[in-house]
């Protein structure tokens, strides 16, 4: 009988928030361990695989080593360190202390795990600890399984602290869509705003369907300013088999990895429309602004410019881009249109992707997909930029949340593949969809879909980079429902705006209060 991955959610959270009533700790600050014991049982589902491949080989007194394990994509597990041997400790065993001494012993065999592990599981109550353990047990993680547990658990977590977009974690459909169409098959890969790492994973699960190792094809990089997150990035990456240079780091004002020119790809979500970034410190040590904001500083207070400046920059003549922004960005006028402007003329904006509505745990608005290419400057489709509006596109996963399913994001990037050139992909079922939509022609526009526009074409629209004004309405669709729609879109980012401010403003008060009451 198949689990019930989102009642198994549901059940660990209701576990975890014993901790906030029952405990002194904030949420994020058991997240993390909490997540830890989610890994550690998807560690040793991968560990048995291998153990047992390993098996074959090794015989008598010749036993496989900690690095054999790694090299097949596998954490080495002492025995004191596996999930089994930990749920079946006796019932008057401190499991608190048990955990504490298997993480350590993780490291050990493990060296990139270094400062990831948790070691504070003595602060937990013993009781929630074997309950947590206990739930993890059935579970037989396979596929996209434990993605999905760890994206919605952070997804609570990421609720009550982390509301703006980009902070925490981006819904696997999303970022599958996004390596659909950026093809990363094999290069130097970078998201200066990397969260947990779903970008880093997604990307070599592509590589594996396309038959090739991703430890040989891509390497990683990443930035994330905030430790804990930094930390549950690279412990996901160790979970997926992964290694990557995963640097703490404010992408605005660090450049840990010399980032200008260097990178084949760069994927990022990252926070929205976010104000007050330090100017003064974006200049370099001469006093001119980083060449890392290629593309300029807005002289709106709003960062949105200040990070699709610094995607396109990082990338090297050949690389290709994909990212989240606001929908705001698409339209927005004053300096951060002449910005537009200079990035649409540099002939690099590949192709743009406005989704529908509630694809985020976190927040309702709709957000836009941007697709950069270096290399399309010089090509036939130079002065061109393809248009899809994928709003009408989802499946409807409960009543406030969607995604898109494996053949929708097929879909998508098969419209991309089909304006490029490109051989179209069939695997994951989209090929009825195709026939019907398209036909047997070749890439046409479709209204209501997809449309390309000369750069001439999107100069009249005031450099607008909205997909609605360009593709149009599908039959039988009233133009006004469509301005309407736009309209009400943009008061629901304002709106969204306004109330993650008041969630951290109200964090702020309640510390500020907290901390008059016990002076």
């Amino acid at each position: 009988m198949p689990i019930d991955l989102q009642d198994l959610s549901r059940r660990l959270f209701k576990t975890a928030e014993q901790l906030w009533t029952n405990t002194a700790l904030r949420p994020d600050q058991y997240a993390q361990p909490v997540l830890a014991l989610i890994a550690l049982r998807q560690m040793e589902a991968k560990f048995d695989l291998v153990d047992a491949e390993l098996g074959k080989t090794f015989s008598g007194r010749l036993k496989p080593t900690p690095a054999d394990y790694q090299g097949r994509g596998a954490i080495f597990l002492p025995a004191n360190a596996r999930f089994s041997y930990l749920l079946g400790r006796p019932e008057t065993e401190n499991l608190a202390e048990a955990l504490n001494e298997a993480m350590k012993g993780i490291t050990e065999h493990n060296p990139d795990l270094a400062g990831v592990l948790p070691q504070g599981y003595g602060s937990l109550p013993n009781s929630v600890l074997r309950e947590l353990m206990r739930l993890l047990a059935p579970l037989r993680v396979a596929g996209d399984a434990y993605g999905l547990i760890f994206e919605y658990f952070m997804g609570q977590f990421a609720s009550a602290f982390m509301q703006k977009g980009g902070e925490y974690f981006t819904p696997s459909s999303i970022v599958k869509l996004i390596v659909e169409v950026i093809e990363p098959y094999h290069g130097k890969i970078f998201d200066p705003a990397c969260g947990s790492g779903g970008m880093f994973v997604h990307s070599a699960d592509f590589v594996r369907r396309h038959h090739k190792n991703p430890s040989r094809e891509i390497s990683v990089y990443g930035s994330e300013k905030m430790a804990d997150t930094q930390k549950l990035c690279r412990l996901n990456l160790a979970v997926h088999g992964l290694s990557g240079d995963i640097r703490e780091a404010n992408s605005y004002y660090d450049d840990p990895h010399g980032m200008v020119g260097k990178f084949d790809f760069v994927m990022a979500n990252p926070p929205f429309n976010q104000s007050e970034v330090d100017r003064d410190r974006l200049v370099n040590d001469t006093g001119k602004l980083d060449a890392r904001f290629s593309l300029g500083v807005p002289t709106t207070n709003n960062a949105n410019y200040l990070w699709i400046g610094l995607f396109s920059a990082a990338l090297n003549e050949q690389g290709r881009a994909g990212f989240v922004m606001a929908n705001s960005a698409s339209d927005a006028g004053g300096s951060e249109r002449e910005m537009r402007r200079k990035l649409i003329e540099s002939g690099a904006v590949d192709v743009i992707v406005s989704t529908s509505p509630n694809m985020f745990f976190t927040v309702t608005l709709p957000v836009t997909l941007w697709f950069l290419d270096k290399a399309k400057a010089k090509s036939p489709r130079g002065d061109q930029v393809l248009f899809i509006d994928a709003r009408h596109i989802f499946r409807q996963v409960t009543r406030a949340h969607r995604d898109f399913t494996p053949s929708q994001v097929e879909f998508i990037g098969n419209v991309v593949r089909m304006w490029r050139g490109e051989e179209e992909e069939l695997e994951a079922g989209s090929g009825p969809k195709m026939t019907e939509v398209f036909g047997d022609d070749g890439y046409r526009d479709i209204p209501g879909l997809c449309k390309v526009a000369s750069r001439a074409e999107i100069a009249a629209q005031g450099w607008s980079l909205n997909p609605g004004r360009y593709v149009g309405v599908a039959p039988g669709e009233q133009p006004d429902d469509q301005d309407f729609r736009e309209r009400l879109e943009t008061l629901q980012e304002e709106l969204e705006g306004l109330n993650a401010e008041a969630e951290r403003l109200h964090v702020i008060i309640a510390q500020n209060v907290a901390g008059v009451l016990a002076a």
